[in-house]
């Protein structure tokens, strides 16, 4: 367990989780997709996840689960050595708290140990409380995030 920070009301700490430890992360992920997949695909997914240059995390206060998030690790050639920080959700309580900052001071001091040179975020268009966060703390938008299911 790694301790992020540490004030009067709060004691923040987090763990990495690896494959069978899926299930502690399933509910958040599960709020944040909408409940668009089952826990069976989500668990299946999750686990090809970890076998490639991802980071999966749970974020707690003392002893309770308040949040998760991952870290993709991959180069590009317009960035260099990238961290993308992924799925991170904070328990609606934590929020407007400082926590984020927090993590996100984190995530950037780790990805510089690792070599990164830059940091990329994806978020839903509609989820405007993130865009909000991600202008405050640095992020630039540089462009659109364009998919095609199959």
């Amino acid at each position: 367990m790694i301790n992020l920070a540490e004030n009067h009301s709060m004691n923040l700490s987090f763990t990495r989780i690896y494959a069978g430890e899926i299930n502690k992360v399933l509910p958040f992920i599960q709020q944040l997709s909408m409940n668009k997949f089952t826990d069976a695909v989500l668990r299946e997914r999750f686990v090809e996840m970890l076998e490639q240059p991802y980071e999966c995390y749970t974020l707690y206060n003392d002893q309770e689960l308040i949040g998760v998030f991952g870290l993709w690790f991959l180069t590009k050639h317009y960035a260099g050595k990238v961290c993308e920080p992924d799925h991170i959700i904070i328990k609606d309580a934590y929020r407007n708290k400082g926590v984020g900052k927090m993590l996100f001071d984190w995530i950037a001091n780790y990805a510089k140990t690792k070599g990164c040179e830059a940091a990329e975020v994806n978020s839903y268009v509609t989820n405007h409380p993130s865009h909000k966060f991600y202008l405050n703390n640095g992020y630039h938008i540089i462009g659109y995030h364009f998919m095609q299911f199959f």
